[in-house]
């Protein structure tokens, strides 16, 4: 998968712009618990007071305060409250002016709310002052000397020490909002409009959450598209540039399979990368960092879930991993035997071997089935697990939690907030686990893709090309070409020599295996020669381009080979805008005029996929009329006339000649007669030439072509040659 990585460098844009809103995305999902534990320990146990930090303070309660105050603290608390009309109002201040006040005032404010109690340490300080029972214990501590207010002040400060800051927090906001109401504010009102406004602010995260998910999906899905498209254009195009040997290593299913469903596969993770895998680290230690400002004590609640989801994934990995690896190879299997099926019916119908072909198919399908089924029963067993691992820490947190409210220690908002931040980094954790699990298949897939990628081509296009060399236009020399297979131990061909000239005929003939069509796939390239060289208008093949090669060559193959189209394209294959009285003479040429008129389109008749809906000898005339309408330097002519009966052959070959009068003929023939009237004709035998000659010196020069002919010929048809 790293391997083609590069190949989503036109997406670099989208692919930081997803980074960008994920970190959107984790920010407003990491600050949605914050705002809930708001809600609940201001917004509804405080009444909407934030702190202990009142935004108006009546003088006279202000000056109070200041009994419980340093000089320093006094000094700071002065700095930012102004007097009007007795009423002490606070500046503008920032985030962490105010929590330097809160800490301040609040134990001060817990004093205040503490000595104004009735209870029994404040009848305990009245009885060691000599007050009596109903006095004004604050307006007493007043008028005590300094040194010994100091001293109640430290006793107090030591008590504060003891006490949680959910107390402390909990008997200040008591005082705040005792001095609102003795001031005549509206309480309600202004706990409604702390809740409006929270709730508004996540209103507005959600909101952001939603937009920021919905592109990022969006866009994954633009890059995975996108990705797969030039994937797909880069498998294309380097299958195009394969010659046989390397078709030769992989099948043609298998070609099929990654240029498809195994690129599906990686576009399929490309996008789950991005949506999942990017953004759970940003949420697991976003949240785990939230969690630590929360509450640390509960922190190893977080580490034994991790530690039970790490487990249950590394069993299924290891039950699971080898099955999704063997996925894509089965689908392999099962497209060869569904191709082979397809293309062989005729075959299977002709043998009666259905029941046969129906078993290889069963067998195939059914091995696919039982491991995607098996693969398929893990991952919906995987998710039954992680709810029950997640419901049980949701339960652990929450017993701990409840002895730590009980205590003073958290409160309730924080809890919450506590399970929300843990629930977030499990589900990280989980979803970096889900996709550990599904990557082995996209990562088989993208090894896949990238061996056709990364093989090498055997038949490159030179450095630096060559011009042809003028007055050999046309003209093809074997010199002293051998040749054979890739890994193979012997040669198919050894040490041929000819020359084929411009404006004549050359045949080769020979018995079946001889290497006939082999030597006439080395003139295009189709693969290269081990030792020799040819050459093609005076320069060897193998310094020109393939392009400029092919443009120079008109190929028929030994098996007719149809797309997809009418009759019209597919004569005019070599040139799309080919005027139609040259599509039209081609088919004459070829003998295909008559048949193609019959038909109710004419050459805008449908011709099927392979050419099924047409004969093998319409077949081999539409391919014969196809190279004739390029108007080739060179005709290659491998065993394209077998299918044609003598007549239609006869006629061919007269209108052929007169066609390619001017331009170098190569013929691969079974029949003699085919062959007759060639200016040269090559015998073949085992790969090698046995004679070079026309008809009439090689029937007297070559045993090997006078048992040919015998074979076809009768000794009047023999004794007349």
């Amino acid at each position: 998968m790293l391997k083609l990585a590069k190949y989503l460098k036109s997406s670099i844009g989208w692919i930081l712009l997803m980074v960008c809103l994920l970190f959107l995305q984790a920010y407003c999902d990491l600050a949605l618990p914050g705002y809930t534990s708001d809600i609940v320990n201001v917004g509804i146990q405080q009444g909407g007071i934030e702190d202990a930090v009142p935004q108006t303070i009546r003088t006279e309660e202000y000056q109070n305060l200041f009994l419980f105050l340093d000089e320093e603290d006094a000094d700071f608390v002065n700095s930012y409250y102004s007097e009007e009309d007795g009423m002490m109002t606070l500046k503008k201040i920032d985030s962490d002016t105010r929590e330097k006040l809160n800490q301040i005032l609040g134990r001060p404010e817990l004093a205040l709310t503490t000595l104004r109690s009735d209870s029994d340490e404040t009848k305990a300080i009245k009885a060691q002052m000599n007050l009596p029972e109903d006095a004004d214990l604050i307006s007493g501590l007043s008028q005590l000397p300094q040194e010994q207010l100091n001293g109640m002040l430290s006793e107090m400060n030591k008590q504060f020490d003891q006490m949680p800051d959910s107390i402390i927090t909990q008997a200040s906001v008591a005082f705040v909002k005792a001095e609102y109401q003795a001031q005549g504010k509206d309480l309600d009102q202004i706990q409604t409009r702390y809740l409006l406004l929270s709730g508004g602010k996540m209103l507005l995260m959600a909101l952001l959450v939603m937009a920021a998910a919905v592109s990022v999906t969006f866009i994954s899905c633009r890059v995975g598209a996108a990705f797969s498209r030039d994937l797909r254009g880069k498998v294309y195009g380097k299958v195009l540039s394969f010659s046989n040997a390397e078709f030769e290593k992989f099948s043609t299913a298998s070609l099929i399979t990654r240029s498809t469903n195994d690129i599906q596969q990686i576009q399929m993770m490309t996008m789950m990368i991005f949506r999942i895998v990017l953004y759970a680290p940003i949420l697991g230690i976003g949240g785990f960092l939230k969690v630590l400002n929360t509450n640390t004590s509960m922190a190893w609640i977080i580490g034994v879930a991790v530690a039970l989801i790490m487990a249950v994934v590394v069993v299924l990995m290891v039950v699971a991993m080898p099955k999704f690896k063997s996925l894509q190879v089965l689908i392999d299997k099962l497209n060869l035997v569904t191709r082979e099926i397809l293309t062989g019916i005729p075959v299977i119908r002709a043998f009666s071997t259905q029941k046969h072909e129906e078993e290889r198919f069963e067998e195939a399908n059914h091995n696919l089935m039982k491991t995607n089924l098996f693969v398929n029963r893990c991952m919906t067993f995987m998710m039954p697990v992680m709810m029950l691992i997640m419901n049980g820490i949701s339960i652990l947190i929450v017993y701990k939690g409840a002895y730590g409210i009980d205590s003073g220690q958290m409160q309730v908002g924080d809890l919450m907030a506590f399970i929300q931040y843990t629930m977030q980094i499990i589900m990280s954790f989980l979803m970096i686990c889900m996709m550990s699990v599904m990557l082995p298949r996209a990562s088989v897939s993208g090894v896949r893709v990238n061996e056709v990628l990364e093989t090498e081509v055997s038949i490159r296009d030179p450095k630096e090309p060559k011009q042809a060399i003028p007055g050999e236009s046309g003209t093809v020399i074997f010199k002293d070409v051998s040749f054979r297979y890739p890994d193979a131990e012997e040669n198919v061909l050894s040490h041929i020599s000819f020359t084929a000239k411009r404006g004549e005929t050359t045949a080769i003939i020979g018995s079946t295996g001889s290497g006939k069509s082999t030597l006439v796939n080395l003139i295009p390239r189709f693969f290269d020669v081990t030792e020799g060289e040819v050459l093609l208008d005076g320069i060897n093949i193998k310094d020109m381009t393939q392009h400029e090669l092919h443009e120079k060559i008109g190929y028929v193959p030994q098996k007719g080979v149809l797309f997809s189209g009418t009759i019209r394209t597919n004569i005019a294959y070599g040139n799309e805008e080919m005027p139609q009285n040259e599509v039209e003479k081609a088919a004459r040429i070829a003998q295909a005029y008559d048949f193609i008129t019959k038909k109710e389109d004419g050459f805008d008749s449908p011709i099927s996929q392979g050419g099924t809906n047409v004969s093998g000898g319409q077949k081999q005339r539409l391919s014969i009329a196809r190279a004739v309408a390029k108007k080739p330097e060179v005709y290659i002519f491998d065993d394209s006339f077998s299918a044609l009966d003598y007549k239609t052959d006869v006629t061919l070959r007269r209108a052929l000649k007169q066609e390619t009068k001017d331009a170098t003929t190569i013929i691969v023939a079974q029949r003699i007669s085919t062959i007759l009237h060639a200016e040269q004709i090559i015998v073949l035998d085992e790969g090698k030439v046995a004679g070079i000659g026309n008809h009439q010196q090689l029937l007297k020069s070559c045993e090997i072509y006078h048992q040919i002919a015998s074979s076809q010929l009768s000794k009047e048809e023999l004794g007349d040659e």
